[in-house]
């Protein structure tokens, strides 16, 4: 009965030990003061309730010491409760390099659970194996960046503390050793991609032009100085490369105003069939000019969406500019209700369909991307700048909408936007449709 109290006794100090402890590695960690003090004290407490388990009822004999449990370590509590709320994942390894605890933001990180298993096989990142390692052989503490390859990659920073050893163990009791914090970076790290692509791709696309321009420029200044002909001939070039800058320009200006405003839903109702027929008679002159044809198959009238209206203009201007610039003369450019999908109950859908030359399966789902474009020469032939259906997804995005491309060479590309519908919109534009 003497070693019983003894552990019992001894459970107020380990805890303090064991608490403090953890809060000191996670403050020279970084981490804030309150995750360190929560961390801190869930250990202090996880300690103590194992210890004070360990305590049999008075008059009870003395219990032979239980097994090592092969699942978690730390007993119910609060101490345990406050660690599995923590947003960062958390591993405590003990002293024999194997997982003794593992909280729930950790097991969604690492997407398996990896309670009693070795530290390298839990992990499976060398990088971070060698840091564990070190924390165990040499009392070093580590902070790295790591790429785990699950069923979708992740990037993670870890950081790896050795806890402090100045308790004694008691029995079967495992002693948490080091400390492996994660935290989920994997959205950043993402976002710094595409800003850096953005930037090349922006920077290339301006470059090109203003090349050009120089180029005719020192051109004119030079032997065809007195050369009216070629004068004339040098200044319509540069004339159609200012004016694929100021479009490109214009598209940058545009694109950065939609994602200021991405997650403020519009309010305001907007009827889409007036819409399309009044962006149809604009784009005329440019119709023409390529031998195209449109064909508005909506009705005049009521198909509400709450939405802003310039920005869905801007949806159609580019959907249908892209189909005359592509499909020209090899058929009608459709404009129709699309079918119903049980996929998007509530939603109403307009189709843009032409009878181009389609679009290659492998190319339809990086047609949203910025600056992507199927067949570039003949997309900076056109005037196009690889930023149109970017600004499209862009919009779609704000109201709560949905774009879909179906395509296949040779047989045209169908593109159909999708909007939440106001109530009875599309039965009352199915039956204008129908009296129309």
């Amino acid at each position: 009965m003497a070693q019983w109290r003894d552990r019992v006794a001894a459970a107020p100090l380990a805890a303090g030990v064991g608490g403090a402890g953890a809060a000191a590695a996670l403050a020279a960690a970084g981490a804030a003061p309150l995750v360190a003090a929560l961390i801190g004290a869930g250990c202090g407490l996880a300690v103590a309730a194992g210890l004070a388990r360990l305590s049999p009822p008075p008059g009870a004999p003395p219990r032979r010491a239980a097994p090592r449990p092969a699942a978690d370590a730390l007993p119910p509590g609060v101490g345990r409760d406050l660690l599995e709320r923590l947003p960062l994942g958390l591993l405590l390894l003990d002293e024999s390099s194997r997982v003794m605890f593992q909280n729930a933001a950790a097991l969604e990180m690492i997407e398996r659970r990896v309670i009693d298993m070795p530290a390298a096989a839990a992990l499976r990142a060398p990088a971070l194996t060698e840091a564990v390692s070190a924390a165990y052989e040499h009392d070093r503490a580590s902070d790295l960046d790591v790429t785990l390859l699950r069923g979708k990659d992740r990037v993670l920073h870890a950081t790896v503390r050795p806890l402090p050893q100045d308790r004694t163990p008691s029995g079967d009791q495992r002693t948490p050793t080091v400390l492996v914090m994660l935290e989920d970076r994997t959205r950043a790290a993402k976002a710094e991609a595409l800003r850096r692509d953005f930037v090349a791709n922006a920077s290339h696309e301006l470059k090109t032009p203003l090349a050009s321009i120089t180029g005719f420029i020192e051109t004119l200044q030079g032997h065809a100085k007195n050369d009216p002909e070629a004068t004339e001939r040098f200044l319509a070039i540069m004339a159609r490369q200012a004016a694929r800058m100021k479009r490109l320009v214009e598209d940058l200006l545009s694109l950065n105003r939609i994602e200021i405003n991405e997650h403020v839903r519009p309010r305001h109702p907007v009827d889409l069939a007036a819409l399309v027929w009044e962006i149809s008679a604009g784009l005329t002159p440019q119709v023409a000019a390529e031998g195209a044809r449109i064909a508005v198959e909506l009705p005049r009238e009521g198909l509400n969406v709450l939405g802003e209206r310039d920005e869905l203009a801007q949806v159609f201007v580019n959907l249908l500019d892209n189909a005359v610039k592509y499909a020209g003369d090899a058929g009608p450019i459709r404009v129709h209700l699309a079918d119903p999908a049980d996929a998007r109950p509530g939603m109403v859908g307009v189709t843009v369909a032409d009878s181009g030359p389609g679009i290659a399966r492998e190319h339809l789902p990086r047609l949203t991307e910025r600056f992507y474009r199927v067949d570039v020469a003949r997309s900076r032939e056109r005037g196009g700048t690889g930023l149109g259906l970017a600004i499209v997804k862009h919009i779609l995005s704000r109201h709560r909408g949905d774009l879909t491309v179906t395509s296949a060479p040779g047989q045209g590309a169908r593109f159909t936007v999708w909007f939440p519908a106001l109530k009875d919109a599309r039965a009352g534009a199915e039956g204008a449709a129908v009296a129309g």
